[in-house]
């Protein structure tokens, strides 16, 4: 099928397509804006030191150097999203309003390669709240590490501020919009291909010579009221036979 084909197939059914655009992105931009609850993020930071002096740390861990230090980050990014740390959290923070297992699913923690720096993100309705438990869960990781792992190599490096205002990182309405502009537009297109290979009726005498294998002799316009009427006014009929004007009458 040539391209001229495919535009014809298209051309054809343009108000379908435009129809199932519009109506997609329409229900895709009020969705986002009118019922989806806006996400905010908080983070804050913490830096793993090398660890400080001290009688009561394990010989064992060897935390001189930077590269084993970057190695027991992967171990602190576990132990923070575990039900034991979530639940000193929120024994000692209840002004949260949330259980442990709430922010497990809220906290999410990260570190860039080969840097000593970790970042817990907190995802939540309100950025106050997601500052709030950001700069909880550091501090209390702060604070336990030394028990837990005998060595105090854990500084808070930034806290989130909850006065600070931030936009709503979810949803975006424009991505999400242009997102269903594309998938419509293909689903309209498909959809009528898909139409025009199921329709079998005849339209054009090239489907006519197609079908039957032999050329078209002679062809019977549709004709209007208000093309008749235009030619009682003018006085004259002018039928055409085969695709042009090879017979002419006169009344």
């Amino acid at each position: 099928m040539e391209l001229k084909q495919y535009w014809l197939i298209v051309k054809r059914r343009l108000i379908l397509i435009a129809l199932i655009v519009a109506i997609s992105c329409l229900s895709v931009g009020i969705y986002s804006y009118y019922f989806i609850t806006p996400q905010y993020e908080a983070s804050a930071k913490l830096i793993v030191n090398q660890y400080k002096d001290s009688s009561s740390l394990i010989p064992s861990i060897d935390v001189g150097s930077i590269n084993s230090t970057i190695g027991l980050i992967k171990t602190y990014k576990e132990i923070i999203k575990t039900p034991r740390m979530m639940k000193i959290v929120v024994k000692e923070y209840p002004e949260l309003g949330a259980t442990y297992n709430e922010l497990i699913g809220k906290v999410s923690v990260s570190s860039v390669n080969e840097t000593q720096v970790m970042s817990i993100t907190v995802r939540d309705n309100s950025y106050a709240k997601a500052a709030n438990i950001a700069n909880a869960v550091a501090v209390v990781f702060q604070k336990t590490i030394p028990d837990l792992m005998k060595v105090d190599n854990v500084s808070v490096l930034d806290k989130a501020d909850p006065k600070e205002f931030h936009g709503p990182i979810a949803p975006n309405s424009k991505l999400n919009i242009a997102v269903a502009f594309l998938l419509s537009l293909m689903l309209g297109v498909g959809i009528s291909f898909l139409l025009d290979y199921l329709d079998d009726t005849i339209k054009t005498e090239e489907d006519v010579e197609m079908l039957l294998g032999v050329p078209v002799l002679t062809s019977i316009p549709r004709l209007k009221e208000m093309d008749l009427k235009k030619q009682e006014d003018t006085g004259s009929f002018k039928p055409t036979a085969g695709r042009d004007s090879h017979v002419s009458f006169d009344s």
